[in-house]
């Protein structure tokens, strides 16, 4: 069984993580500039070191700095000097970059499909209505056979299904012409944040997650948030399909000596800010369940009113740093935070909650029977990597000998419902001309009966003596069959006709 995880330490104690617990998931929280990306890369180091892989999302880009040594200056240095301790044996840790657009890592891709109705109505902001309408349009494509792979993909299904609407009510319903509308003006939107780089194939294998080096440290797999933080719905979307994939896929394992995975989920609230009761339950599903697949998730935000409560209290490690009481909302934060710790007698943990310095925290990890153990003001380590971003030629170098490098950077576009669809049309189109060639070649050869036999021969084989010149009248009737070949068409032609024989 691997040892305590030492992340925290003041004069009287060291807070250690036990690695058997650290699938019962935590949170780490704190306002801004108080030391949460340090806690999480120290945290997240001390789980690779002993084997565990690790998801963690690089949202200012400073994360990077994990994959090298951290050196002994400045700030580091006077830290461990003052707790009294030695300083680590300097060392990175292995390290996968991954990027939805493919340019600061690996390329991440999703399918439509497997997105799912209810993940992607989220990423829309769709309504119950239009919500209702997509799942009828992955219904419908499954029906057909038709595949659901990219963005082009869905927006042919849904002209098709707008296009066809009154075919399909007696079977599936009522399909709204303007909730398509809706879903395709979402679509165009997610596409200009990105969406038309992470939806399609070869789709993300989980199971790359899941990886270790040579010598047996857990990969740390970063993702590159910066950009996709201009589209938090994409970001928010993403990370809970990632979940949903973990849980979906993993096999239950039950209790184990160190988690198969920790998932650091940061700036949390997106993902819970405006989601509908469905996803909210979605997601307390996942995270009550997940622990029995070896999978630890973590919340990094500001504020734990950030969080509901249905799944802030399946949360047992935790780390509080800093919070400022400047306004009522975050008095009530300050009072919210002290609550959920169990109490220490020897502290107030309200009021040293407003008073902690930068890389001071509040910690309360599950002690080995599982139960949180008292509250206790300590420093973070500090990690025993380099603290802040690598350089760009460091990442590429990085990124090129990754053990996923060149698997995901082509990406395939195979035959799905796009290119059925235009097939299909295509077909229509071309029967449609023939039908129409067949037509206008039939009135001709009645219109050649009736107006004489043009250049064929008589009956003695000799060609007949040049004919007179067609009157007006049927000059008029020739060039009016040619250019009209509808039923309509057909029927004035007939009554004209009938006219003039009738004359004759």
């Amino acid at each position: 069984m691997p040892n305590p995880l030492l992340i925290a330490k003041n004069p009287e104690h060291d807070l250690t993580l036990l690695p058997a617990l650290a699938n019962r998931h935590g949170c780490i929280t704190g306002a801004t500039g108080t030391g949460k990306t340090v806690t999480l890369q120290a945290m997240a180091q001390a789980l690779s070191d002993i084997g565990v892989p690790v998801f963690m999302a690089d949202i200012k880009g400073d994360l990077s700095g994990i994959a090298m040594p951290g050196v002994s200056a400045g700030k580091v240095k006077e830290r461990f000097a003052s707790l009294g301790m030695e300083e680590p044996v300097w060392s990175g840790a292995p390290v996968t970059f991954w990027d939805v657009y493919g340019e600061k890592g690996h390329p991440v891709r999703a399918t439509i499909s497997d997105l799912g109705p209810l993940l992607l109505s989220r990423m829309l902001n769709l309504n119950d209505t239009q919500q209702g309408v997509l799942q009828l349009v992955f219904k419908i494509a499954d029906d057909q056979g038709m595949l659901l792979l990219d963005s082009k993909d869905l927006r042919a299904m849904l002209q098709y299904v707008g296009d066809n609407a009154a075919d399909f009510k007696t079977e599936y319903g009522n399909i709204s012409a303007a909730s398509i509308g809706a879903i395709q003006r979402g679509l165009i939107a997610i596409d200009e944040q990105g969406g038309d780089l992470f939806f399609g194939e070869p789709m993300f294998n989980i199971e790359d997650l899941l990886q270790t080096d040579a010598g047996g440290k857990g990969v740390v797999n970063i993702l590159a948030a910066d950009r996709l933080m201009n589209a938090p719905r994409l970001y928010s979307t993403f990370l809970l399909w990632m979940l949903s994939e973990l849980f979906e896929k993993l096999p239950e394992v039950g209790d184990l000596d160190k988690p198969k995975l920790a998932f650091f989920f940061d700036e949390a609230h997106l993902l819970f800010a405006e989601a509908p009761k469905v996803l909210l339950q979605k997601i307390e599903q996942v995270v009550r369940l997940i622990r029995s697949k070896g999978v630890g998730v973590y919340f990094v935000t500001q504020n734990p009113l950030d969080i509901p409560d249905t799944v802030l209290g399946q949360l047992g490690n935790r780390v509080q740093h800093a919070l400022r009481a400047y306004t009522p909302r975050d008095q009530k934060a300050v009072q919210a935070a002290a609550q959920t710790f169990r109490p220490n007698p020897a502290l107030d943990t309200a009021q040293t909650i407003t008073e902690l310095g930068v890389g001071e925290a509040l910690v309360s990890f599950l002690d080995e029977k599982g139960r949180p153990n008292i509250v206790e003001r300590a420093f973070i380590l500090p990690p025993a990597s380099q603290i802040g971003p690598i350089s760009e030629a460091e990442r590429t170098t990085l990124i090129a000998r990754s053990v996923v490098a060149g698997v995901y950077e082509k990406a395939v576009d195979r035959e799905s419902a796009y290119e059925k669809l235009k097939a299909r049309t295509a077909a229509q189109a071309k029967q449609a001309d023939e039908a129409t060639a067949e037509e206008q070649g039939g009135f001709s050869d009645m219109l050649g009966g009736i107006f004489g036999n043009g250049g064929s021969k008589t009956g003695n084989g000799k060609k007949p003596a040049a004919r007179r010149s067609d009157t007006v009248v049927e000059a008029m009737v020739k060039s009016t069959v040619r250019t009209m070949g509808s039923t309509v068409g057909r029927e004035i032609i007939r009554g004209i006709l009938g006219s003039i024989l009738k004359k004759k």
